[in-house]
């Protein structure tokens, strides 16, 4: 019998039952994460106290259980530490202790990680835990320094405890000065057959307290114990260690004399404790020995008033146990003339100290003096000087110097015994906004212009050094500008502005921290400029004057006439022959043709707008007649002498 084949849709049901089975573990499969691998395997083993071993734990997505699995009695036992990504605070290390653990052996060290979705081991680490094995750090019993012997201290410390018995120790010992922050060490080995160790550290200062400490590590191992508690001790005192000398010179006085104020101070190097009981100086002039003059002083300076001529000053320190090196100074001539090398000096800032750096022409010289002292405006009281060998730069520590204070800072080349011609400038170890602005005021105000004038903010007030001012001027409609100008103006003058009209006006200091404002004035332009008004004075002036001028030549050309014009002649009632006229001789006289055409037209002129009665003319009784007759013998006598004087005037010529 011969079977049928089964259709195709049974193996396409059978495939599609077998995939939905399988898809859930395909995707469990998928979604898990196992714990990262353990890595950086790293064991110490603190003698006689445990086995601790740290790892690299990875990131961690879920909780993570560890588990250190430790062979040791050569692979022949093994012990399991256990710890979770959870309960432990440091979840990356695992310590195993004794009796298990002992110093004569070797171990292995394997990891394994767990977590809900499966186990991840690291790789074994293999250790010896000789190699491996921490110390406690030793116990400094004390720092003496040894009877007799110079700058030296002696160590004792007591060999720890808890190191192997049977192994040598090597030691680290570091120590320092009490004011300083630099350590500096010593390495040595010594030996286990003592429990007191002792070492001799020389080579120290003379009378300077040290701070030590120590360390150390079995010859064996790879591991420092830590630092040991720090103690201190101090070397003995010998005679003082040397001086550094300076002078500051002044003018000379009106006898000739200089004074000189003679400086010195602990020489770099020497000890911080170092005592010193009292000073000797002496000086003489450097030709002629036998006029040496001495002295003693407890103080450090000493003001002397010396000659014209060049001396030579010493000065040594002296306590119970010595004295110390002479420290000697040529104070120049008055007339002498310093040599001269510096070019040029700069001051900067960096981090935190205040660099200055200069150059010089000459390269024999390679030792400077350098001087600074706060720029107040009185006499400085403290001046300080440093010096300085085979570089030509020199530092200090900002918090050596006063914030927002000026400092006059000066280089002096050294050149054997001869000090040269110094450079000086100014410096800031820190620049804040001036205390106050410039004082303003306004000058020479115009019609469109005025000049703003200030006045120098005080050393004290600066707090800085003033870079620049900045001229802020605002007129009274509220349009605004400014003008900024260098630090050696002191006044600058403000141009178009317009007229009559009020202005505000204020001068800012500023300094590289910021600026400050000063006084605030107002004022208000002119309406007319006193070039304006001198020229309308002139032009009013000039045409009087002409008016003048033109009146005086016209008075010399016409006298009379200037005279009849201004004061005209008026006519005296009282001489007046109205009273005596009569009435038929006026009549009589009024058709006289003697007269005139003139006076017919100015009678006309006159007596035609009035009509006059001839009641009224009677009554006046004028005699106009005589008064004709009188006036014609007076014009007849004038003439005659008019005649007769010049006659004589030709007479007289001749």
């Amino acid at each position: 019998m011969k079977l049928s084949p089964q259709p195709s849709c049974v193996d396409l049901g059978m495939m599609w039952t077998w995939g939905l089975w399988t898809f859930p573990l395909l995707c469990k499969l998928s979604l898990a994460a196992l714990p990262a691998k353990p890595e950086n395997i790293s064991c110490v083993y603190y003698y006689r106290k445990n086995l601790t071993c740290t790892w690299s734990p990875g990131k961690e997505t879920s909780y993570t259980q560890y588990r250190v699995k430790r062979t040791y009695s050569y692979g022949r036992k093994s012990e399991n530490c256990t710890t979770n990504s959870s309960t432990s605070e440091n979840r990356a290390s695992c310590s195993f202790f004794p009796p298990r653990v002992t110093n004569v052996d070797n171990c292995t060290i394997e990891v394994e990680a767990q977590n809900a979705d499966g186990v991840i081991k690291s790789d074994v680490t293999y250790w010896n835990l000789d190699a491996i094995a921490k110390t406690e750090p030793p116990g400094i019993l004390s720092v003496k320094p040894v009877l007799g012997i110079k700058r030296m201290i002696q160590i004792k410390w007591k060999r720890p405890e808890l190191a192997p018995v049977s192994s040598d120790l090597k030691y680290t010992l570091r120590f320092r000065t009490v004011n300083s922050t630099r350590w500096m060490e010593v390495n040595f080995t010594d030996d286990c057959s003592n429990t007191d160790q002792t070492y001799n550290l020389t080579g120290l200062q003379a009378f300077t307290e040290y701070v030590i400490a120590l360390r150390c590590v079995a010859e064996e191992s790879r591991f420092w114990s830590a630092w040991s508690q720090e103690e201190m001790g101090t070397t003995e005192e010998e005679a003082p260690y040397g001086l550094d000398l300076w002078r500051i010179l002044r003018p000379a006085e009106a006898d000739g004399r200089r004074p000189v104020w003679l400086l010195w101070k602990k020489a770099r190097g020497a000890p911080v404790l170092e005592k010193t009981l009292g000073y000797s100086i002496w000086y003489f002039p450097e030709n002629n020995t036998n006029l040496t003059e001495a002295m003693n002083t407890t103080n450090r300076q000493l003001e002397l008033h010396l000659g014209g001529e060049t001396y030579s000053v010493s000065v040594m320190a002296y306590n119970s146990l010595g004295k110390s090196q002479v420290a000697t100074l040529r104070i120049p001539a008055i007339h002498e003339k310093p040599f001269w090398c510096i070019e040029v000096v700069q001051a900067c800032l960096a981090q935190d100290q205040l660099v200055v750096e200069w150059q010089s022409s000459d390269p024999e010289v390679d030792t400077w003096m350098v001087e600074w002292f706060p720029d107040l405006d009185s006499e400085p009281s403290a001046v300080s000087w440093e010096s300085v060998s085979q570089a030509r730069n020199w530092t200090i520590q900002q918090d050596k110097l006063k914030p927002f204070w000026c400092y006059n800072i000066s280089v002096y080349p050294v050149l054997q015994d001869r000090v040269g011609e110094p450079y000086s400038i100014q410096a800031y170890a820190k620049e804040g906004i001036p205390t106050e602005g410039p004082v303003t005021k306004v000058e020479d105000i115009g019609v469109k212009t005025v000049t703003i004038t200030w006045k120098e903010i005080p050393k004290s007030q600066r707090n800085g050094i003033i870079s620049n001012y900045t001229i802020f001027c605002q007129a009274e409609d509220g349009k605004e500008f400014s003008k900024t100008v260098n630090s050696s103006m002191l006044q600058y003058g403000l141009e178009s502005l317009a007229r009559k009209t009020s202005y505000t006006v204020q001068v800012m200091a500023s300094t590289s921290a910021g600026g400050a404002n000063g006084t605030m004035i107002k004022f208000k332009t002119l309406s007319i400029s006193v070039f304006e008004m001198f020229l309308i004075t002139s032009l009013t002036g000039g045409g009087l004057l002409t008016l003048i001028i033109l009146t005086v030549a016209y008075s010399l050309k016409k006298p009379n006439k200037l005279t009849h014009l201004c004061w005209p002649n008026v006519p005296n009632p009282a001489e007046s022959s109205i009273a005596t006229w009569r009435g038929d001789d006026f009549k009589d006289k009024l058709n006289l043709k003697e007269f005139d055409d003139s006076v017919n037209l100015e009678e006309d002129r006159i007596l035609k707008p009035y009509s006059t009665p001839s009641d009224l003319i009677d009554k006046l009784v004028v005699n106009f007649e005589n008064f004709l007759e009188d006036v014609s013998i007076e014009e007849a006598e004038k003439s005659q002498e008019n005649i007769l004087g010049g006659e004589k005037n030709e007479n007289g010529s001749l």
